[in-house]
């Protein structure tokens, strides 16, 4: 029976992009150094069995926590476990540097723009306009009423309210 990995292909069907594997190859490698073909082709497969030896320690740390979600806390505490402490830090300082041009990555894409610029009380009016939308759409689309401007919806400090029970 073959060894099979969690999407159910054989761990020999289990690779990484050669181009991209090559060119790190040769950026780590001094420009006047040569590699064979046979030499790469080792080389990328212990990098996917040292991702599988990581990947199944995270998972055991994983199920240690009775967690049911890898997290980056145990890749590091497998790394721990596995021998390769001395990795943790440049790990760990690429994971960061990983989050941060993910988050940059976002704010570029538009998704979180006009966020920051955004009074508090435009953020609610906005936060209430996409709840009715929700509402209308799990009712079965029917129509959303309309917004009233959010500054009019706050009264004037300088201008008494009135109420129905009060005199003209």
């Amino acid at each position: 029976m073959e060894p099979m990995d969690i999407v159910g292909k054989a761990k020999e069907d289990a690779s990484l992009p050669k181009a991209t594997m090559t060119k790190i190859i040769k950026e780590m490698l001094p420009p006047d150094v040569r590699v064979a073909r046979d030499a790469q082709d080792l080389l990328i497969e212990c990098c996917v069995e040292f991702i599988n030896l990581i990947s199944s320690e995270s998972n055991e740390v994983c199920n240690r926590e009775e967690k049911r979600t890898i997290a980056p806390e145990h890749v590091l505490k497998a790394l721990e476990v596995l021998g390769f402490g001395e990795y943790i830090e440049e790990v760990y300082a690429a994971y960061e540097q990983h989050k941060l041009e993910t988050m940059q990555d976002t704010l570029k894409s538009g998704k979180w723009t006009n966020v920051a610029e955004m009074t508090e009380e435009e953020a609610l009016a906005e936060q209430q306009r996409m709840f009715a939308e929700a509402r209308a759409r799990m009712n079965g689309g029917a129509t959303i009423p309309k917004q009233p401007d959010p500054e009019a919806a706050i009264p004037n400090q300088s201008e008494p309210e009135l109420s129905a029970n009060s005199q003209l």
